[in-house]
Parts: structure tokens; C-alpha cells; sequence
């Protein structure tokens, strides 16, 4: 039941103004790739309506939306539930997140300034501090903060607008092993860091294209199972 499958506070106050249905859509999103809504997870409109404090009408517009785009799998007669993507779904998209942010890594070398730099240290920071104190949720969120400044720093207009359709699923898919990548993810960021500073960019690509392997091969051995 939903009731008991969302974590005090999970659910995010939909702001306003703009249309209901898309503030609806949004939170209903980030419930997913968050993973306060789980994979598998039924969706009830009318649950999620009182939750958000809304009509049945516009959550189930999101849902409809939510569906189109992979997030939800609407089964007849069965309802909503919420998507429990294949390994071979994860592998491709873990795939090409690794192709863009290799290469955002190489242009970040070439790119980079002082000031874009320390900006790097602090997320970096801010990460290292969110495992230290065991915050999954912190070390998600300072992990894609890390990774979309990176991509900025490339000062690449059409390579950001590609890793913005995958950064949700990217987050969707760290979740689970943030925890198990630790300290360790932010050593190789640490790495990264320094190959950046040092304008170097085959080691900024090997660095990048390391890290993002590790995940990979860390969400296909997540809860002991086999890398597929």
C-alpha cells in the first residue's frame, strides 16, 4: 500500500503557480528516482491524489505521461505500477551515460577555470561529508550535482541537453548502490579533479570513463547479483 510504502516527508510540496498536472508529474518523477515510490510499486490514484492533495484527474495524467516515458507501466485491469527496469535496460543507459560524461570530462580539462574548479572541490566536499555521515539521499544528490557541473564545465550546449534526458535515470539507477560505491566514487572524483586541474585530458577520459564503469558493474552486482 502506498501508505506505508512512502517515508515520512518523501513527499514533496507541489509548488506553485504553474498547471497542476505538471506539478503533479514532477512530484510523482522524483518520488521514482528517488526511490520513495520503488520499482514494483502499485500506484493508487487515489492514494497518491490525497497524498499530493489533489484530484484523481491530474494524477492520472501524470501517470499517462509517467507510462509514455517508461517510468510507469499501466497494466489493464492491474493498475499503475511503478517501472522495474531489466539489467539490459540499466546496462544501455549506464552505457551511454558513460560515452557523454567521458567526453564532458575530456572538454572540463580544456575548459575549466579557477573558479569552476574550486566550485568542483566544494561538491566534492559536500559529498565526502554526506557518506561520512551515512546520508544516501546527501550523497545522491551532491553525486549528480558533482556530475552536472562537470558537464557544464565542458561548455557544451548540445552534449548538456543530451545528458539531461539520462540524468534522471542516471539517478534512478545510482540510488541502489550509492551506499556500496561510498568513498570510493569520491576518490575517483577526487581523481577526476586533479586530472582536470592539470589540463589533462586523456587522463580527465580515463578517469571518467573508470568511474562510470565502476557504477555500471556495481548496479548489475547490487544485493549479490551476477553481472549479467
Amino acid at each position: 500500500m502506498l501508505s506505508t510504502g512512502l517515508p515520512p516527508g518523501a513527499v514533496p510540496k507541489l509548488e506553485r503557480p504553474g498547471p497542476l498536472r505538471e506539478r503533479v508529474y514532477e512530484a510523482l518523477l522524483e518520488l521514482i528516482t528517488t526511490r520513495a515510490l520503488r520499482p514494483g510499486q502499485h500506484l493508487v490514484e487515489t492514494e497518491l491524489a490525497s497524498h499530493l492533495g489533489v484530484s484523481r484527474q491530474p494524477v492520472r495524467e501524470a501517470l499517462q505521461r509517467l507510462n509514455t516515458e517508461g517510468w510507469v507501466d499501466l497494466r489493464p485491469a492491474q493498475g499503475a505500477f511503478v517501472h522495474e527496469p531489466t539489467e539490459a535496460e540499466a546496462d544501455q543507459l549506464l552505457v551511454v551515460r558513460a560515452l557523454l560524461e567521458t567526453e564532458a570530462a575530456r572538454l572540463a580539462a580544456v575548459n575549466s577555470s579557477a573558479h569552476g574548479l574550486t566550485r568542483l572541490d566544494r561538491l566534492c566536499r559536500t559529498g565526502e561529508e554526506a557518506v561520512a555521515a551515512d546520508d544516501v539521499d546527501a550523497a545522491v544528490a551532491a553525486n549528480a550535482a558533482f556530475h552536472a557541473y562537470v558537464m557544464e564545465l565542458a561548455g557544451n550546449a548540445v552534449l548538456g541537453e543530451l545528458a539531461a534526458q539520462v540524468d534522471r535515470r542516471v539517478r534512478w539507477y545510482y540510488t541502489p548502490v550509492a551506499r556500496q560505491r561510498g568513498v570510493q566514487s569520491w576518490i575517483e572524483h577526487r581523481e577526476l579533479i586533479e586530472a582536470i586541474a592539470a589540463r589533462d585530458e586523456a587522463g580527465a577520459q580515463q578517469v571518467m570513463r573508470a568511474h562510470t564503469e565502476h557504477t555500471r558493474t556495481s548496479y548489475h552486482q547490487r544485493d549479490g547479483r551476477p553481472h549479467e
